[in-house]
């Protein structure tokens, strides 16, 4: 029998840096991707809740058979405290994956939230709760619970892949998958992108704020 379709590994990252998660809670997904060149970021999903303070935390990763839920019902029971449950679910809206109960279990472990390359359900109780949700749709029809799928590999969702352990974030604009191993670099990266931001907030009230680029850039396309 094939060994692939029930495999579960542990977390890439023995041990979690809070202060980093902390860190880009502070910080915009827009700015974010800005800095990751506009080419991290996860497309296609759309935030289900009330998206009032920003979700952060660390990839488990569901590789799920579309419209079953075995295995995200395993790795809500492995995961805990600053850690998202990311799915791939390969876009497939018929069924739900993820409902108000399942919500309900993985805020007590701690868990930030639920990026679903899929559907849910209970829409309203997502849509009044800070509890992270990004998905691809709603639909009322339950899920399966047969399996096969498969915890902490890579994942596609929505055409980015995310690796166990990357930092996800998500605000009302989306969420964005961030390498760890890019962690620190990226953040540098958008706290300065942040503070560039603040001063041409300033400039704008003030009325001191000018676009040099813009017609520098239209004199170069326009070979005038």
């Amino acid at each position: 029998m094939s060994t692939f379709g029930f495999r579960i590994f542990p977390s890439p990252i023995a041990e979690q840096d809070a202060q980093i998660l902390a860190e880009f809670a502070q910080i915009g997904v827009a700015q974010i991707s800005d800095c990751m060149q506009r080419l991290y970021g996860i497309v296609g999903l759309r935030p289900l809740h009330a998206c009032r303070t920003r979700m952060v935390g660390f990839a488990v990763t569901v590789k799920a058979r579309p419209g079953d839920n075995l295995m995200i019902h395993k790795a809500i029971s492995l995961a805990g405290e600053g850690q998202v449950i990311v799915v791939d679910g390969k876009g497939e809206t018929s069924n739900a994956l993820v409902g108000e109960l399942m919500m309900l279990d993985a805020q007590r472990r701690g868990i930030r939230g639920f990026v679903i390359d899929g559907a849910v359900r209970d829409s309203d109780v997502f849509a009044a709760n800070d509890f992270g949700c990004f998905a691809r749709g709603i639909s009322h029809l339950g899920p399966y619970k047969d399996g096969p799928g498969e915890i902490n590999v890579p994942v596609s969702i929505g055409g980015q892949v995310v690796q166990p352990g990357d930092i996800l974030v998500g605000d009302a604009d989306g969420v964005i998958a961030i390498p760890y191993a890019a962690a620190a670099e990226v953040l540098k990266l958008a706290q300065a992108k942040e503070a560039a931001e603040a001063v041409a907030k300033e400039k704008i009230a003030n009325g001191t704020y000018a676009k040099p680029w813009m017609d520098k850039t239209i004199t170069e396309k326009s070979g005038a």
